[in-house]
């Protein structure tokens, strides 16, 4: 039975479902029809095993943005075919042992809901038909990501934006080439924590390091760039270095790798690291005390990129090559990785 969409706490219990690959505006939108519409409302998170995100990834999304909803997550692998008789019991038998109780109303904006709600007994709420209001899907943003960037939510963003990480030794030119790399593809820029702490640091740069300066400068590192994820203008968030030389020159002035920066830096690898070349004349900005050591400290940066198992690679030149080169490697390396598996259909 279909009804016109019921005033707030029409209905005792409300069900929304659906893959949410990714949750979109569309799917909020669902979802807070419903809130106002019943006293308590079950969204199912219905993944399946080929798909490239995963179901706890897509029910923290939910939670963080309908804070007040009940979440739960099944995998479905259920060939998705509304005439089959078969197909709709194989789904029936996850979508029934999901819910904790009985349902009265089901939310779609989808024509599967009249046939959902009548193997449910409830009343099937039809939202948004043709999706006229919020004309989006997930197979048209997972087609086409950076086009319908602005229908995701912070917390979807933060998840699908891809950090491309410029670092190198000393004045390589990592704030140069990021700045041009985030300029020219309209992203977010995070700058290098670090040496805005260099600055206003205690005794300046000839006081002795304590560990506790490298866990402060990696962690704020990590919210800033955790915070361009979120409000990026496009699916890509550049970053002037990463919590990776704070381990770096832990071990420079310290003498070890710190293991709970690295067990983070291993944790929150970016999609790309960029590493600037030191073939360029040093210059002085008064934060840098590292000449004599700096083809010694990229060679460092060289060897543990290749244990990390994470793509890089090293730019050289002037800055236009450089950018160049850094474009070609976005296309080719990054770009691909961003794209979702396929749904089941």
């Amino acid at each position: 039975m279909t009804e016109p969409l019921a005033p707030a706490g029409r209905f005792r219990h409300g069900l929304v479902l659906g893959k949410f690959y990714p949750l979109h505006a569309g799917h909020s939108h669902l979802i807070r029809t419903a809130e106002r519409a019943c006293e308590r409302v079950t969204v199912q998170v219905l993944a399946s095993s080929i798909e490239s995100i995963s179901m706890d990834v897509r029910s923290a999304w939910i939670r963080e943005d309908h804070p007040m909803v009940h979440v739960v997550a099944g995998l479905d692998d259920a060939p998705i075919d509304y005439a089959s008789p078969a197909a709709w019991d194989a789904h029936m038998d996850v979508i029934e042992r999901l819910l904790d109780a009985p349902v009265d109303a089901v939310f779609t904006s989808d024509a599967y809901g009249e046939e959902l709600a009548r193997r449910l007994r409830a009343t099937w709420v039809r939202v948004d038909a043709g999706r006229t209001e919020r004309p989006v899907s997930g197979t048209a943003i997972r087609a086409d990501l950076a086009g319908h960037w602005g229908e995701l939510s912070a917390a979807v963003r933060t998840h699908l934006a891809a950090r491309v990480v410029v670092l190198g030794a000393e004045s390589t030119g990592s704030t140069t080439l990021s700045l041009a790399l985030a300029d020219k593809l309209g992203a977010a820029w995070v700058p290098e924590y670090g040496r805005e702490y260099c600055v206003d640091r205690p005794g300046g740069m000839d006081a002795q390091w304590v560990p506790a300066e490298f866990e402060l400068i990696a962690e704020a590192q990590f919210g800033l760039e955790r915070e361009a994820s979120r409000c990026t203008p496009t699916p890509l968030v550049v970053c002037d270095t990463d919590a990776l030389t704070t381990a770096l020159f832990y071990e420079r002035y310290l003498g070890e790798l710190p293991p709970r920066i690295m067990t983070r830096v291993r944790a929150n690898l970016p999609a790309l690291y960029i590493v600037t070349g030191d073939e360029i004349p040093w210059v002085q900005d008064n934060t840098r005390d590292g000449e004599r050591i700096r083809h010694a400290m990229q060679q460092r940066f060289r060897d543990t990129l290749a244990t990390l198992g994470v793509p890089w690679v090293e730019v050289r030149g002037s800055v236009e090559e450089r950018l160049a080169a850094a474009l070609d490697a976005i296309e080719r390396i990054v770009v691909p990785a961003q794209r979702l598996a396929p749904p089941l259909g």
